[in-house]
């Protein structure tokens, strides 16, 4: 499993081994019955036991803003910022040409649609800045902006970082994203 190692790995599995055949059962049940409930929200794709996830169904969103991400943890990490209040939608990962990923096999589409039909003032795209994310956010950046502003997070140094140690890459996107003081 993701982030897991080894050692891990081997003390979860020789502490379920000591564990009652119950409980053992009873996680095994619990897992597939997780499966089988947890789907993907049919508006903005994130993770919701319910057709229409909690966000998207939240009257007291901001529903001008919409936030794309790669993945629903990125969703679960701005959340817990308590900073964005708008909507979501979540792309299943980025371009990855290596990896045989394209447009087609991402929820592109459905957020052009969706895009293209409400009257969103502002698209946000927060994916990582990799090479992958990079790619991702100029496709969308030229497919959306026909119909709002679009934009992007701002990039930087880290809180607690220091300058002499950050990669240039780093310093420049901090220098681009810098912004007039309160």
């Amino acid at each position: 499993m993701p982030g897991i190692g080894p050692k891990t790995a081997q003390r979860l599995a020789l502490h379920i081994i000591k564990r009652p055949e119950e409980e053992v059962q009873a996680l095994a049940r619990a897992l597939l019955e997780a499966k089988k409930q947890v789907g993907l929200c049919q508006v903005c794709f994130h993770l919701s036991a319910e057709p229409v996830c909690e966000i998207c169904r939240n009257p007291q969103r901001d529903r001008e803003t919409i936030c794309v991400v790669s993945d629903s943890r990125d969703v679960i990490a701005l959340e817990k910022t308590r900073e964005y209040r708008g909507l979501y939608h979540v792309l299943g990962g980025v371009i990855s040409p290596m990896d045989g990923i394209g447009p087609e096999q991402l929820t592109v589409q459905p957020l052009v649609r969706r895009v293209s039909q409400q009257k969103f003032k502002e698209v946000i795209i927060a994916v990582n800045p990799s090479v992958e994310g990079e790619t991702t956010t100029l496709y969308l950046g030229q497919l959306l902006k026909p119909f709002t502003r679009v934009t992007r997070i701002a990039f930087g140094l880290p809180v607690g970082g220091d300058l002499e140690y950050a990669d240039e890459v780093t310093l420049a996107r901090a220098l681009e994203g810098r912004r007039e003081l309160d």
